[in-house]
């Protein structure tokens, strides 16, 4: 794998993650929403950096112990070289520590690629939100990671 450092995002990165945004969802998250994001202290906020490009991000809000993953991209050029796993596991990781027990994500039923290292995180399908996305309409895959026991 190529040099990737894995850093928390920065006001000075919201621009390229934003084109990034642009180029690979059809309803992108605008400059503010990222910005938002990132100025919250629950939330966490990731990208991946190599030669000085941001080819990743991934983020996450923290709410009531549980990390709900909003945004994991990893441009075109840079996929299938172990980016998208290496910048989650480093998000997940911190979100432990932080003292979350659990973490949820919704993706496309045909993201084969995503659901993937989803899975190979540790990540579990609980279910299908119907027509979820739009752009085209889309059911989504509920995932579920816990890292405690369920309490039954």
């Amino acid at each position: 794998m190529e040099c990737i450092i894995i850093r928390r995002m920065e006001a000075k990165d919201i621009t390229a993650v934003t084109s990034l945004e642009e180029k690979i969802f059809s309803l992108p998250w605008k400059r503010k929403d990222f910005e938002d994001s990132i100025n919250r202290k629950d939330n966490i906020y990731l990208v991946a950096e190599s030669d000085c490009c941001i080819v990743g991000y991934c983020g996450m809000w923290a709410v009531a112990g549980e990390g709900q993953i909003n945004n994991v991209a990893v441009e075109e050029g840079s996929r299938h070289k172990g980016i998208a796993y290496t910048i989650l596991k480093e998000l997940l990781e911190i979100g432990i520590d932080q003292g979350l027990t659990a973490f949820t994500l919704e993706v496309r039923v045909s993201n084969q690629p995503a659901i993937s290292v989803y899975q190979k995180l540790g990540f579990r399908s609980e279910g299908v939100r119907k027509n979820f996305y739009e752009a085209p309409v889309e059911d989504g895959m509920i995932m579920w990671l816990y890292t405690e026991p369920l309490l039954h």
